[in-house]
């Protein structure tokens, strides 16, 4: 194999060798710029399987041309994403885990894996993780929006319902897309909540997806209050962890990128699901 100097770490051609505990992962384009509090490894080759030790920040400056990108915060285990895991249901092998982390950049296997768009309900991109979401898995996302069909004029997924789509240029397999409440206008905000999880569970299950990854849905412009909505997310998961048990894999994940609602979320499922 050819291999390239790089300042103590030996890089072969689909190989990259450290340190530390070895992983295995698919390929994807290149989505992300490093930094330091989230670094990416950006390698060249980008149908080939790569077999790696953790993540080097010089290997950001190797070429963009024709690269793939593997976020260290997708991986699972390391404490650099905070992440934290929960059994559910004694009947299932289902588990919650939760990380901090930039949900675009999320994925585990690249075929069965999908991560919830927190969607309005024309589903055609808008702020915060939904504009995050549509811009990194391209326009072929919008255009897949569009052929869904309205139920009403303008709306495509009504609130608490959920839809799902190919993720595209995303890492993970597909996107299940779900509208939340707007706490202060919604008759019964969490009821409508406690539906947006749920049908996005009941998706994932009936497309075969093993791997769930959720942000804090209506916590952001929605203004659902972190603490109300934490209950609601993490009881309603663990309700519904009894219909996993026909997946012998299944896990949920939420990946958070605010401090705050992750220390929200880690506390309430500590209290909720270790007691």
């Amino acid at each position: 194999m050819r291999s390239f100097p790089t300042g103590g770490v030996r890089v072969l051609r689909g190989r990259i060798s450290t340190s530390q505990s070895l992983l295995s992962l698919r390929p994807f384009p290149f989505s992300s710029i490093p930094t330091a509090k989230n670094p990416i490894i950006n390698l060249c080759r980008p149908r080939t399987p790569v077999t790696f030790w953790s993540p080097a920040p010089f290997l950001a400056n190797l070429s963009r041309s024709h690269c793939f990108s593997i976020p260290a915060a997708a991986m699972d285990g390391g404490s650099s994403n905070g992440l934290v895991s929960f059994a559910l249901s004694p009947t299932s092998t289902a588990s919650l885990k939760i990380q901090r982390g930039d949900i675009t950049q999320w994925f585990v296997d690249g075929s069965s894996d999908a991560i919830v768009n927190p969607a309005n309900e024309r589903m055609l991109g808008g702020g915060g993780a939904d504009g995050a979401i549509h811009k990194a898995a391209g326009p072929e996302l919008r255009t897949a929006c569009y052929d869904v069909p309205e139920v009403r004029p303008g709306v495509r997924c009504p609130t608490g319902e959920a839809r799902i789509t190919p993720g595209f240029k995303l890492p993970a397999s597909h996107i299940i897309h779900t509208v939340g409440p707007v706490y202060d206008t919604d008759s019964n905000p969490e009821g409508s909540l406690r539906s947006a999880y749920r049908n996005s569970l009941r998706v994932a299950k009936e497309n075969n997806i093993q791997y769930i990854a959720f942000t804090a849905i209506s916590c952001g412009v929605y203004g659902y209050p972190f603490d109300e909505a934490a209950t609601i997310a993490v009881s309603t998961i663990n309700e519904f962890a009894n219909d996993f048990k026909e997946v012998l894999s299944t896990h949920v994940h939420f990946v958070l990128f605010s401090d705050d609602i992750y220390n929200v979320w880690v506390n309430k499922a500590r209290e909720l699901l270790q007691n």
